[in-house]
């Protein structure tokens, strides 16, 4: 017992936990500074002091009714889920094949794959925007879904391709030994083998996908179809600025992202480190 009272209050390990206690307050401290914002009476939001006399909640309720943030929010959570069903299927197949088929040029593919992830969404917009205008999609939760999905298929790809490459064949060729056919030992031993990196593939996905801002800045021009992001953003006057609001939307915003990867955070973990130990 003594051996451990005496490990458990080691100079190392005080200092490394105060670290991180202080490291934790320095990145909670923003979320902190937005909470008492949104709780700020309009009448003092100029002022100086760091808390306010009182505090007025009634920011969370008003945005609702002064401001798009239902449609925006509607939007987003449209085109995060979309996005991240569409990545999934198309990521799947060429994820599995890729791992399993050591076809020629396979190389070459991932290559490719990884090239198309270092594009960055803003210096394709003017292309993008073309492309969209001819097909008639501006403007639309479509034209978000498809383009969200597109930028954030190769790291699906990659992630599925290193975690089903280091699930043993052997277990499909058991499965379909004992009648199973190759989708249904995809779907019945593979998959279920696979959730971490299949959760770690959605989890990015969405995340991208939610807090995305230049493609629905300009893919989108009605404030309804806009998405959350585009709509805080367009809290933001020329003149004047609805601190508030902004703080009170973005709050809301935060907190169905940050609920979900507190809920599927360890399987993020293993589907990271997959394929990291041969």
């Amino acid at each position: 017992m003594s051996d451990r009272i005496r490990y458990a209050f080691r100079p190392s390990t005080v200092v490394l936990t105060v670290t991180a206690w202080c490291l934790a307050a320095l990145f909670l401290f923003p979320y902190v500074e937005m909470v008492i914002t949104a709780g700020r009476p309009a009448d003092q939001l100029r002022d100086r002091g760091y808390l306010p006399t009182h505090f007025d909640w009634s920011s969370f309720t008003k945005v609702w009714s002064d401001t798009t943030l239902g449609q925006n929010l509607q939007v987003t959570l449209e085109v995060a889920a979309g996005s991240t069903l569409l990545v999934l299927l198309v990521a799947l197949p060429a994820a599995y094949y890729t791992a399993r088929v050591r076809f020629r040029g396979r190389k070459a593919y991932l290559l490719l794959v990884l090239v198309t992830q270092m594009f960055q969404p803003t210096a394709l917009q003017v292309g993008l925007y073309r492309e969209f205008y001819s097909l008639g999609l501006l403007d639309t939760v479509t034209v978000l879904v498809v383009a969200n999905a597109a930028f954030n298929l190769a790291f699906a790809i990659w992630i599925l391709s290193a975690y089903i490459g280091s699930i043993p064949v052997e277990l499909e060729e058991a499965a379909m030994i004992d009648g199973s056919s190759r989708i249904g030992a995809l779907l019945r031993v593979t998959l279920p083998l696979a959730l971490p990196g299949l959760v770690t593939a959605v989890i990015f996905t969405f995340i991208s996908a939610w807090n995305e801002f230049i493609m629905g800045l300009t893919l989108t021009d009605s404030p309804d179809r806009q998405p959350l992001t585009v709509g805080i953003d367009n809290m933001i006057g020329a003149y004047s600025v609805q601190w508030n609001y902004v703080f009170a939307a973005s709050l809301v915003a935060i907190v169905p992202v940050v609920i979900l990867f507190a809920v599927i955070e360890r399987h993020v973990v293993s589907g990271l480190t997959a394929g990291s130990v041969k």
